[in-house]
Parts: C-alpha cells; sequence; structure tokens
C-alpha cells in the first residue's frame, strides 16, 4: 500500500485512518521466521501536527513455528505496535538528518507495506520457543523433555 503524504508535509493538519492487510502470500519469502496463517493486519493512522507527520500503526498476525530446543510445532499469535516519524526527502540527501527514528519519504510517497514487514522482522525473537520454560529434548535419546523426564542417565 503506498501511501500519498503530500498534504500532510504541507502541513494539513489532522489524522488520517490506515487500514490494510498485508496478504499471506507477500509473507511467503520470509519462511526463516515460520509460516504465517493470517494476513497481516495493519490498523493505525497518520497524524499531522505543528508540521509533524508520525505514522502510528499496529500489526496483528499468526505465525506457525517450530521450537528452536525441542522442535515441536506451534502457533502464536502476535500484536505489536510501532511509531515513525515521517519526514519528506530522500535518505541520501546530505541535508538530512542521519536517524533511525526518521522514515524519509521520498516523492512523498511511502510504501506501508515494505515498512510493516521491516518493523516485523526486526522484532521476532531471534530464538523462537514453544515456552518460556521449555526443556528442549534429550541429547541422548530424544526425547521431548517438556512430555517428562527420560530413562537416560545424564537426565535422570
Amino acid at each position: 500500500m503506498l501511501l500519498k503524504l503530500k498534504p500532510l508535509f504541507d502541513g494539513e493538519d489532522g489524522e488520517r485512518p490506515v487500514e490494510t492487510d498485508i496478504p499471506i502470500s507477500e509473507m511467503d519469502k520470509y519462511k526463516g521466521v515460520g509460516e504465517f496463517m493470517t494476513p497481516v493486519a495493519l490498523r493505525g493512522k497518520t497524524v499531522c501536527r505543528a508540521g509533524i507527520v508520525t505514522l502510528c500503526y499496529n500489526l496483528d498476525y499468526t505465525v506457525s513455528h517450530v521450537c528452536d530446543r525441542c522442535s515441536a510445532e506451534f502457533t502464536r499469535r502476535y500484536t505489536q505496535d510501532y511509531t515513525h516519524i515521517l519526514v519528506r526527502g530522500d535518505e541520501d540527501n546530505e541535508n538530512l538528518p542521519d536517524d533511525d527514528e526518521y522514515v524519509y519519504c521520498s516523492d512523498e510517497t511511502l510504501d506501508l507495506n515494505e515498512l510493516a514487514i521491516s518493523d516485523l522482522l526486526l522484532s521476532m525473537p531471534t530464538k523462537i520457543l514453544c515456552r518460556e520454560d521449555c526443556r528442549g529434548i534429550c541429547p541422548t535419546c530424544g526425547k521431548n523433555l517438556n512430555d517428562g523426564d527420560c530413562e537416560c542417565e545424564s537426565n535422570g
């Protein structure tokens, strides 16, 4: 979804709702984080106050994962909030501050899907666990220790 931001950058104060769903087919190329079970629902708004344009939005989606510790399959729903300050111009412009806080919008447009996917990927945990206290698998017999202790000497 492309957001046309010219009216906001030209100083038109107010809020505009933003609502889109990023289809599962667009998320299929990010298999490393799991299999997306639902589209990524994006709900939010753009706000211009005193010449500052802000984008606030929420992502809501469900992903099927394989636990990094015990290899069990599980599904988890994620809900995350993001806020960005939008700046007119190109990130390569030497007159603009080099700061991660700003999102630069060349041609006064923003590819919202690209930004949302970037935010989503950066916020995913590096280690995916089925639960916080996952015990993993026995290195000797391969039993999932979440289902109970095994008979191996190293775990008994």
